[in-house]
């Protein structure tokens, strides 16, 4: 058995390293225990900072991120992260049941949220649908295009102009999604349930921020138009670049 530094036994990583960094042992420990009996490798940190430095070192497959860490906080550690072009699926785990704070969380690259208190069952079904979305190209091979956006299936590549552009695991699926049915529009609940994989008990401004940064990612570029009150779609050929294309992302009441 391999020894290394961080402690990670390297035979138990059946599905994958899984990165817990979270300050509340107890937390950590049902994590570590939940996580261990579905075949993934654990390692946990207890700080933003021993946090940062074991997903460079150990490269997970997913994170589970505490927002109220020491030293950086879970939103730091994410946005570090991203800046390095590092899009390991982040789930962020909070106790602020604030919609600001997850929010916040989602527009820094994560790519979903639970809050405290949790279900230990529901946040490894997310940690599975998230690392499953991430490491398994799509099965339908060939190339997608939209006016300028064009979506690389099999490749898991976006490009604009011809000029590749970053997006997560949850973004790139979102953005797949809606491009292989231009002209239809899915609600929220239908794209909670047929892109993250559950139903829409987290609240379905998930979507609504999710759908904001891939625009933002985009440009004017973007083929997502909303039709309020009804949900979001992709524009076909024609209409892309059209003044539908400039609608403002659609918010809850």
């Amino acid at each position: 058995m391999a020894w290394n530094p961080w402690g990670v036994t390297v035979v138990e990583q059946v599905k994958g390293l899984v990165l817990v960094v979270e300050d509340e042992r107890a937390i950590s420990d049902l994590l570590r225990l939940y996580l261990s009996r579905e075949g993934f490798g654990v390692h946990v940190a207890a700080d933003g900072v021993s946090g940062l430095a074991a997903v460079r070192a150990l490269h997970p497959v997913a994170i589970i991120l505490d927002v109220g860490l020491p030293q950086l906080d879970g939103t730091q550690v994410c946005r570090a992260l991203r800046a390095e072009g590092n899009w390991t699926p982040i789930i962020f785990c909070t106790a602020r049941d604030d919609e600001i704070d997850r929010v916040l969380g989602l527009e820094m690259g994560g790519d979903d949220y639970v809050t405290k208190p949790f279900s230990p069952r529901e946040l490894v079904a997310r940690v599975k649908s998230v690392v499953r979305r991430a490491a398994v190209p799509m099965s339908e091979g060939g190339q997608i295009t939209l006016g300028r956006v064009c979506l690389d299936r099999s490749a898991r590549r976006v490009t604009v102009d011809g000029e590749e552009v970053a997006f997560t695991a949850t973004e790139f699926d979102l953005l797949a999604h809606l491009m292989e049915r231009p002209g239809r529009i899915l609600s929220r609940e239908q794209l909670l349930s047929e892109v993250w994989g559950y139903a829409a008990v987290v609240g379905t401004r998930t979507v609504d921020v999710h759908v904001a940064q891939v625009r933002a990612k985009l440009g004017d570029a973007s083929p997502i138009r909303t039709v309020r009150g009804v949900g979001y779609g992709a524009d076909r050929p024609s209409s892309v670049g059209g003044s539908d294309a400039a609608d403002t992302p659609d918010v809850d009441e």
